[in-house]
This record gives C-alpha cells, structure tokens and sequence, in this order.
C-alpha cells in the first residue's frame, strides 16, 4: 500500500510539473480599451536628469535621502502618488522626480527637502497629473 501511495504521489507530481500545456489564460477587457500611452514620460526619462540609479552613497548623501522619505512617508495628507516620488541624493543635490496630485503636494514635498537639503541645492522636477 505504501508503494502505491508513493507511485500515486509521483504521478500527480509528474502531471503537475508538466509545461506542455500552452492555453492561453489571458484576458482582455474588451475592444475599446486603448493601452497606456507613457511616451512622454519616457522621453523626458531619457534626459540628463537623475534616475534612482543615481543616488550617492556618501553617508551625508543617504541621511539626506532617508531624512526626506520619513518625512514624506510621515506625512498623511501626502497621497500614494506623492509617497511614492523618487528622491535621489548626489554629492548633496536633492533630485525630485516623479507624479503628485497636486501643486500642493509638490510644494509640500519641495519644503521637506529644502528642509533637510540644509542649504544644498534641490532640483524639482515634479509633475503635478491633471485630473
């Protein structure tokens, strides 16, 4: 009985793994749906300006980085667009990239790395989304 059970195992195991089946199992939300179109965005990512990749590794840099994410991810009148901007640090200048809701939100942001920025120079390249 044990062998059998063991057999058993091994076939399901064996009909489980299998990769031949190739269904197709997606699935599409209908015929008008019009796919999203992102190449401004990646246009403007081709520029000059700094990508996450970017970021410093000096200890002033990273404090400065982790300084301005607290601040931001402590704030709860920020939106999830807004918690969610990129802030990169190098060699002391502050990089803001990214969407928010608001021209408030940007402002709000802006003043938390100015705040911890601490006279360095910060670049804002927010983009405030159009509703």
């Amino acid at each position: 009985m044990k062998t059998f059970a063991t057999i058993l195992l091994l076939a399901f195991t064996a009909v489980a793994c299998d990769k031949g089946d190739t269904t197709d199992t997606t699935r599409t939300t209908g015929a008008g749906v019009t796919a999203p179109d992102n190449t401004r965005t990646n246009a403007r990512d081709k520029g000059d300006l700094a990508t996450p990749m970017d970021q410093g590794n000096s200890p002033a840099d990273l404090d400065t980085t982790q300084a301005i994410r607290k601040a931001v991810m402590s704030d709860d009148s920020l939106s999830s667009n807004a918690k969610n901007v990129k802030i990169i640090t190098n060699g002391g200048v502050v990089t803001l990239r990214g969407p928010v809701n608001s021209e408030a939100e940007k402002r709000n942001i802006e003043a938390k790395a100015l705040a911890a920025a601490g006279g360095n120079r910060v670049d804002d390249h927010i983009d405030v989304l159009s509703n």
